[in-house]
């Protein structure tokens, strides 16, 4: 069986509004990252992968099933949606129970998967404890392990780190890269320190299509020669920001450490170029695909 999801001219329409636009990817095994601001179609895509909508158009399929074959594909795939929720009077151990019984798993089964992974997300000790008196990082830990309940072939998380403290959105990202050594799994996000600490393989994704696939070293090096700081007195601060899409600013005093993108090297005493990170290179990308990018004054 291919261990790969493949998604072909796919098309999405809400009424006359076109969610998705001839999206056309293909995911392999460990971490895949797709970003993109919010209203990108990040959410419609990973819900037509889990079944949750139906495509109007193209051809997916998901370790060699066609997504019309939506039991066998909810049997092999975990979904994790921004708006996770459970029962709040439930405890963990409890949630992760009724679960099991409604995924049709026998008790068996259900025990033994249930202590693996609550040690896996670290809530054997919380096990006890009602949903609502967990904090939001151990709810989206809980997430996960209802998701995996059913040893799943493909894990699929939609801004799993929202609202994380950083202490949390750490150990959030470290459990799916543990993950991601078994199986497929899609991390959509807005955040794009999540895909820079968990993802070699990316999409960028605005308004319903695919804007840019690779690896985050080609999106690095599309940004190389792009990016420049200087440092700027701040009586200067709007006119620059007019001029450029600021990515970051440093004020000290009078005077402020501006971080910029530029297709050439800005007409400004002190200028240095400087090497892009992958937020640099997201913004830039935006930027060439003619999006309004919110880096200056709008």
């Amino acid at each position: 069986m291919k261990n790969k999801i493949e998604i072909q001219n796919v098309n999405k329409f809400y009424g006359k509004k076109q969610a998705l636009k001839d999206v056309n990817l293909v995911i392999h095994q460990g971490m895949f990252g797709l970003l993109g601001r919010n209203g990108a179609g990040k959410t419609t895509l990973m819900k037509t992968l889990a079944t949750l909508h139906n495509a109007n158009s193209g051809k997916i399929t998901i370790c060699g099933v066609p997504v019309e074959h939506a039991k066998e594909i909810r049997n092999m795939i975990g979904y994790l949606p921004q708006d996770f929720s459970m029962y709040p009077t439930m405890t963990v151990k409890e949630s992760l129970e009724y679960l099991g019984v409604l995924s049709g798993m026998n008790k068996m089964l259900r025990t033994e998967r249930m202590e693996l992974l609550l040690k896996r997300v670290n809530l054997t000790e919380h096990q006890h404890k009602k949903v609502k008196a967990l904090s939001g990082g151990m709810k989206r830990r809980l997430g996960i392990a209802q998701a995996l309940l059913h040893d799943p072939k493909v894990l699929i998380v939609d801004e799993p780190t929202a609202g994380l403290d950083p202490e949390e959105r750490i150990r959030f990202r470290n459990l799916l890269c543990e993950v991601a050594e078994e199986r497929i799994v899609i991390l959509s996000t807005h955040i794009v320190g999540d895909i820079e600490a968990t993802c070699e393989q990316i999409a960028i994704m605005n308004s319903g299509e695919i804007l840019w696939k690779g690896t985050v070293s080609e999106l690095l090096k599309n940004a190389e020669k792009k990016v420049f700081t200087a440092n700027i007195n701040k009586k200067y601060l709007s006119q620059i920001k007019k001029q450029y899409i600021v990515t970051g600013m440093l004020v000290q005093g009078g005077y402020s450490t501006v971080r910029m993108i530029s297709e050439n090297k800005p007409d400004l005493q002190g200028v240095l170029p400087t090497e892009p990170n992958l937020e640099d290179a997201y913004m830039y990308c935006l930027f060439c695909h003619g999006c309004v990018v919110a880096g200056g004054d709008i």
